[in-house]
């Protein structure tokens, strides 16, 4: 007669345990690749640069008068190099798309024009992804053409908050290279 209401305590017990363990599980990111998994499916048997650089003051400034007003103060700026000659730079972004985390790595050329956008983490729902042919769309994409919802990368059904997330995590990439590569 004890062991029905002992096990329901346990059961009660063991499912207050087991509730954090399951939430905290569902609100990390889905790591789909690091940065340098990336780049070395974009550029075999290239070689890999990574740098840490510090924004000055005035490298700040410069962003938020362009209108971006979380300006980190430290960035991973990664440079591709094929032999001696230099083909990209790359720079991780993680960002809010509606209440959780997304993890882009932007690369662009050495004009600084997007050459991909590679999908690194994402928190969301896997219902709130885009299609992975939708990124290309991002290609060719630069300061003096910037990716836009609804120009110049077309609008998706269902993924809406993530593609505005998305063109302006790579408009605020395009910037802070210009910024940095000054």
């Amino acid at each position: 007669m004890c062991s029905k209401p002992l096990a329901g305590k346990v059961l009660t017990w063991g499912g207050a345990l087991l509730l954090p363990c399951l939430v905290a599980a569902s609100l990390q990111a889905r790591v789909l690749q690091t940065p340098e998994q990336a780049l070395q499916l974009a550029f075999p048997g290239c070689t890999l640069e990574q740098r840490t650089l510090y924004l000055t003051a005035e490298q700040k400034s410069a962003l938020k008068a362009q209108g971006f007003d979380s300006v980190p103060g430290l960035v991973t700026q990664y440079r591709v190099y094929r032999g001696e000659e230099l083909v990209a730079f790359a720079y991780w972004d993680t960002h809010r798309v509606r209440t959780l985390p997304q993890t882009l790595l932007v690369i662009l050329d050495p004009q600084g024009a997007v050459l991909r956008v590679e999908l690194l983490a994402f928190a969301e729902p896997p219902d709130y992804l885009p299609r992975e042919g939708w990124y290309r769309h991002m290609v060719g994409t630069s300061l003096q053409r910037p990716p836009k919802v609804g120009d110049t990368v077309p609008p998706v059904a269902g993924a809406t908050l993530t593609a505005h997330a998305t063109t302006a995590a790579v408009r605020r990439i395009l910037a802070l290279h210009q910024v940095v590569a000054r």
